[in-house]
């Protein structure tokens, strides 16, 4: 999940740009007494896919003219990356995609 909603198509396209990742866009039905859902950026690739994928992240968030943050889970772990926690962030979930 990203921050702010209209960055997810560029976060779409980002990740598309990446060897070996294929990427798309979710619309999940809301739940019931929900009004609405996010759009839900899905990303398969193979462990040495998403670890590029992943790598490419912190130059993406930086990139942004406005703060924003990314919600992932890798293999049901999730994590929040932001431009204050990228650089901590990321090691972990390269660790865990190489287990």
């Amino acid at each position: 999940m990203v921050s702010d909603p209209g960055q997810v198509p560029s976060l779409r396209d980002w990740l598309r740009a990446q060897p070996d990742v294929t990427v798309g866009l979710m619309s999940p039905e809301p739940a019931s007494a929900e009004l609405g859902v996010v759009d839900v950026v899905t990303v398969l690739a193979s462990s040495g896919g998403m670890v590029t994928a992943i790598k490419t992240l912190p130059e993406f968030i930086r990139s942004r003219s406005r703060r924003i943050r990314i919600e992932a889970t890798v293999r049901g772990r999730r994590f929040t990356l932001d431009a204050t926690n990228i650089d901590d962030v990321i090691p972990i979930m390269e660790r865990l995609l190489d287990d």
